[in-house]
């Protein structure tokens, strides 16, 4: 016998809800609190409620999906903010599509059409540099993550990098580090310039700017030994990769004669260094969540405006720390 197909006044019935309550919190809509529509979620959960995916978009005049727009094709940084916007949405069963522009304005345009013609609900704007961008031009809400908007009006999730950078002295200082050294990337990006000013006020030492690479990392270490550093900061954990190998290639033992630390926690790079490094987590799942939740909330017609910075987290490892 073919078992009966679950109704959305099933699921008002088990919540103790309205019809339109329960429709309303299974699609993210109305003021409602956050224990009425989790309750709401869980009765469709035990009931095996599937909402009609066309028959919502039409009575609602949404599609039920959101893009992520970015410049980063390696998907370093924009994979986990996806991940991050897919935790919210899937929530309220809304799709998340990826547009990569891979830096190309042209591309960029070309998506933002398609975008708008098919009629997605909203827009999460991101890529692989931190630097503030210009605000698209669309007719649908947008949140910046990661960069900035250009425009005060705008939304946007960033990383606080100084107080990042900062806490990787304090942590050195805590184990008695007193002469600390900064490379880092190139002096024009802003991430670089931003975690070694942070850095400089700090030490009022000069930071060796270069490039995001291992073989940088590796060169500067030659430079950074003139003066006698009892620790090295990173602007990056490929830059501390190269760090850690120079300094073992002297017979320079990490941490034992100095500690190193990186930047990012990116695990390719900090886990599989030797020894694995103290860095700076960006949190960039948490930055995907919260653009997502304030997206939704522009969907809803509460935009939020300016900047919102969110914390990063130092992690510690052997490569201050010790075995």
């Amino acid at each position: 016998m073919k078992r009966p197909s679950v109704r959305i006044t099933d699921v008002a019935a088990l919540a103790g809800v309205s019809a339109g309550t329960a429709s309303k919190a299974l699609n993210n809509t109305g003021q409602l609190s956050r224990q009425t529509r989790d309750r709401v979620r869980r009765a469709a959960a035990q009931l095996g409620f599937t909402p009609d995916a066309r028959g919502r978009a039409l009575s609602s005049g949404r599609t039920y999906t959101v893009a992520l727009l970015t410049t980063d094709s390696s998907g370093r940084f924009s994979i986990p903010i996806m991940r991050g916007v897919e935790d919210v949405l899937s929530a309220g069963e809304l799709a998340t599509v990826l547009c990569d522009t891979r830096d190309d304005p042209l591309r960029e345009q070309s998506y933002l059409r398609s975008l708008v013609a098919r009629g997605v609900d909203g827009i999460v704007v991101t890529g692989r540099r931190t630097e503030p961008r210009a605000p698209i031009d669309v007719p649908l809400p947008v949140v910046y993550a990661l960069a900035a908007s250009t425009d005060p009006a705008d939304a946007s999730v960033i990383v606080d990098d100084a107080a990042g950078a900062a806490a990787t002295i304090t942590h050195l200082r805590s184990l008695g580090r007193t002469r600390i050294a900064h490379i880092t990337g190139p002096a024009d990006h802003r991430s670089a310039a931003e975690r070694a000013q942070a850095i400089a006020a700090e030490l009022c030492t000069d930071p060796l700017f270069g490039e995001w690479s291992e073989r940088w990392g590796r060169q500067a270490t030659d430079l950074a030994l003139r003066e006698h550093p009892d620790a090295i900061t990173c602007g990056s954990d490929q830059i501390a990769r190269g760090v850690c190998d120079r300094l073992r290639e002297l017979g320079r033992p990490v941490p034992g004669d100095i500690a190193v630390t990186g930047y990012d926690n990116w695990p390719v790079m900090a886990l599989a260094s030797r020894p694995p490094l103290t860095t700076v987590d960006l949190r960039l799942d948490d930055l995907g969540r919260r653009a997502a939740t304030l997206l939704l909330e522009a969907i809803a017609g509460n935009p939020h405006h300016g900047v919102l910075e969110l914390p990063a987290q130092l992690i510690t490892r052997e490569s201050t720390l010790g075995a």
